[in-house]
């Protein structure tokens, strides 16, 4: 028994660090559960076109607005239409519209948070491998930037742009900007002095090898990590935006849009609100619990211990 156990073990550790983490984030349960609201919420964006009953943006002029959900199953009359979630203030299927609010919040997560990685990712690397004052002058920008309140800044960009869900995504991305900088700086300031850099530079590798190809590939994991939390941010300021009417316009069918237009209905017509808002909430969550296991899936101090 005990050569076998000795065996396992030797296995064990002779695993790659990338393949123990992802066997690592993959047992968390937190992770688990949140791959799994994920990929509901991606197979519900993907198959939207054959979920939805209804054109999100079509108005059905048969049926009363704002009216309550009408599910077959649970008693609603058959000779009425069938209404999940029931229908909004302008006579068009909630049910459509939520499943269609997937594929845009998304796509508002993705698209932000790439931009500002790849922006932030730049700044932050050029700024910790350069040093000197160019570092203290775009550190400085930074600071200055995550002195606002991130939705209070968007709501200022916005505002100079104009409205529209582009200008919305712009600002989300701006401000997004600082975090991710200030992260991949940290990462390439003690990244650069490890002796593996050091032998490249002996050898004569060019600065942008080394920054490229020495030091940005060992500097992923926390953008990564960041990366997912992010997008979760990204969604929720989106959805503030649109319900502030800054953001995506009628009649796109986006899930803080339809809060905003109903916010006046939330005591005669609670599902109006009840059903984006879960939506939202499982979204945000989904991306977090991801986030919150690919931390610890990542983290170097906690190989070797129990999954949580």
């Amino acid at each position: 028994m005990a050569p076998k156990e000795s065996k396992k073990k030797g296995q064990y550790e002779r695993q790659s660090p990338a393949r123990e983490s992802f066997r690592r984030f993959l047992r968390h349960r937190s992770a688990q559960v949140g791959l799994g609201i994920l990929l509901v919420l991606v197979l519900i964006a993907i198959f939207a076109p054959l979920l939805a009953p209804y054109n999100p943006t079509q108005i059905l002029k048969n049926e009363k607005r704002r009216d309550v959900p009408c599910i077959h199953l649970l008693g609603c009359p058959a000779d009425k239409n069938e209404h999940i979630m029931g229908v909004d203030g302008n006579s068009r299927d909630l049910f459509s519209r939520v499943l269609y609010g997937s594929r845009l919040s998304l796509q508002i997560g993705l698209i932000t948070i790439s931009f500002a990685i790849l922006i932030g990712g730049l700044i932050g690397a050029f700024a910790g491998y350069v040093g000197g004052w160019v570092d203290n002058l775009l550190m400085r920008l930074m600071d200055v930037l995550m002195a606002f309140p991130s939705l209070l800044l968007a709501i200022a960009i916005v505002t100079v742009l104009g409205t529209g869900l582009i200008n919305a995504l712009l600002a989300i991305g701006i401000v997004s900007i600082p975090r991710f900088a200030r992260l991949v700086r940290a990462s390439v300031l003690s990244t650069k002095e490890l002796d593996y850099v050091a032998a490249s530079r002996a050898l004569g590798a060019s600065p942008i090898r080394l920054l490229f190809q020495r030091i940005l590939p060992n500097s992923i994991t926390p953008l990564i990590v960041q990366g997912t939390l992010g997008i979760a941010t990204a969604i929720l300021d989106a959805a503030a935006l649109s319900f502030l009417g800054l953001g995506a316009e009628p009649p796109r069918p986006e899930w803080g849009l339809m809060l905003g237009e109903e916010k006046n209905s939330v005591f005669n017509a609670p599902h109006l609100v009840f059903f984006p808002g879960i939506a939202i909430m499982l979204t945000v969550l989904s991306f977090n619990l991801v986030g919150d296991g690919l931390r610890d899936a990542l983290d170097p101090r906690l190989r070797g211990k129990p999954v949580a």
